[in-house]
């Protein structure tokens, strides 16, 4: 069509509410779905069967865990503000359904004798709306931490709330490079933008930008800081449980959903049939069959979510943040610069026919010179700071860590803890227990090595 926008706006309202309806029961079905897909990748990887019992292959385990978790005891902390308490899960969970209504399925189709696109609506400044409204289950996050009464569950909101903003504006910034070359911010415009050559091809580093990011915008592995249970015991959502937990678990993977779909839309061209089936199959993109060249192409994002859990580390915190600012946002910027010139030169009449006069033929050069730039930038430094901190000298109590004992690490039991009589002094209780101390140290220490 020529005017996409133009197909919206005309559905009679029971088709306004069945596609409302379809798209909440697929997003709840694609959840139970994508958390047993992940058992299931994560146990393979890890040598292991992962869910089997219930259902076929498992396939019921999802729910099982959904009705095992309705059912548990709710309990509310006695330090909480329970009205907050109570309303941050539906903050979360609200914005991560809102922001499907605008992700297009496929193209115009006969829905029960209605001609309809497989859109809910769509507007000029679509992905706005889909960032701002997923901005909004920051707010969830952080008030659930707040709202807690509990350290662990506030610091694990401020976590979040830093990182998330972080990533956003290198999300952000990464979309405005595909915004000037669609020359549009609705998503059905963009897709439509996309029947020749996929963005993703074109802006390589912004589809490398914006997936890193979208990683880190999902509080996902390697970037699960904010829920980092070796410090922080379970994050923002440490005190909830029963129903309450289950819509925070419930909007991490919507979210996920949600941030695959519109990469999907943005850089794979949307629901267009992918290597090029279309140039044989006339039909690829006709019908109901874009929804499932649309579906399989989040899917694959979402095992990229489970590939990275089940493959990589968690970062340090100042590391995730350093490379948010230092590194992703400033080749943002650049990129941006370089997309803007190629369009302004194009429009100028500056370049000549050939291959080396195409524009795209530039900016993929470009792209890939930018995407080896990032990538060197994920490769682990050098050990030069480390070896510099184990050679400085130690100042009082030992730098960085404490040093080590005299003739080596001891072996055998820890030394038994003696303490003096009451009658005696706190002075020589103190040079008693440290004499003794060091005696039983050297004698465990004798013993090792006579062991050995």
């Amino acid at each position: 069509m020529s005017d996409p926008l133009g197909a919206f706006g005309h559905d009679p309202w029971w088709v306004v509410g069945l596609k409302t309806l379809l798209i909440f029961v697929i997003l709840v079905l694609l959840t139970l779905f994508n958390i047993w897909w992940e058992r299931r990748v994560v146990a393979r990887m890890q040598h292991r069967i992962g869910p089997n019992v219930h259902g076929p292959f498992g396939l019921l385990q999802s729910l099982a865990d959904g009705v095992k978790l309705a059912f548990k005891e709710d309990l509310i902390p006695k330090a909480a503000d329970k009205v907050v308490f109570v309303l941050a899960p539906v903050i979360v969970v609200v914005p991560a359904f809102v922001t499907f209504s605008v992700i297009p399925f496929g193209p115009e189709v006969s829905f029960f004798g209605e001609r309809t696109p497989l859109q809910l609506t769509d507007m000029p400044v679509a992905v706005l709306f889909v960032m701002a409204i997923a901005s909004i289950g920051i707010y969830g996050i952080v008030l659930g931490g707040w709202s807690s009464g509990s350290t662990y569950s506030l610091l694990g909101g401020l976590r979040s709330s830093a990182q998330m903003i972080s990533y956003e504006v290198a999300m952000g910034l990464a979309l405005v490079s595909v915004f000037m070359y669609a020359g549009s911010m609705s998503t059905s415009e963009i897709v439509a933008a996309q029947d020749d050559l996929w963005f993703g091809l074109i802006l390589l580093p912004s589809f490398i930008i914006y997936t890193i990011a979208m990683v880190g915008e999902t509080n996902r592995a390697p970037f699960d800081l904010p829920e980092a249970e070796g410090e922080l015991v379970g994050g923002f959502h440490t005190e909830y449980s029963s129903l309450k937990f289950a819509l925070f678990f419930l909007a991490e993977y919507i979210n996920m959903a949600t941030v695959s779909a519109l990469a999907t839309t943005l850089f794979l061209g949307g629901w267009h049939a992918p290597f090029w089936i279309d140039e044989v199959w006339a039909g690829a993109n006709e019908g109901y069959w874009p929804v499932l060249w649309f579906f399989g192409k989040v899917l694959f994002f979402i095992f990229i979510f489970i590939w990275l859990r089940g493959s990589l580390p968690r970062l340090r915190y100042d590391q995730f943040m350093a490379f948010g600012w230092k590194r992703l946002i400033p080749i943002s910027l650049v990129w941006i610069i370089a997309v803007a010139t190629m369009r302004a030169a194009r429009n100028e009449g500056v370049f000549e026919e050939g291959l080396s006069g195409n524009p795209q033929f530039w900016l993929v050069v470009a792209g890939v010179v930018l995407a080896v730039l990032l990538v060197t930038f994920l490769v682990p430094e050098g050990k030069d700071e480390e070896a510099e901190l184990a050679t400085a000298a130690p100042r009082a109590g030992g730098f960085p860590v404490p040093p080590m004992p005299a003739g080596g690490a001891v072996r055998g039991a820890a030394a038994p803890l003696v303490f003096g009589s009451s009658h005696e002094t706190s002075r020589d209780t103190a040079g008693d227990t440290a004499g003794d101390t060091a005696g039983a140290r050297d004698h465990v220490r004798d013993s090792g090595v006579s062991n050995g």
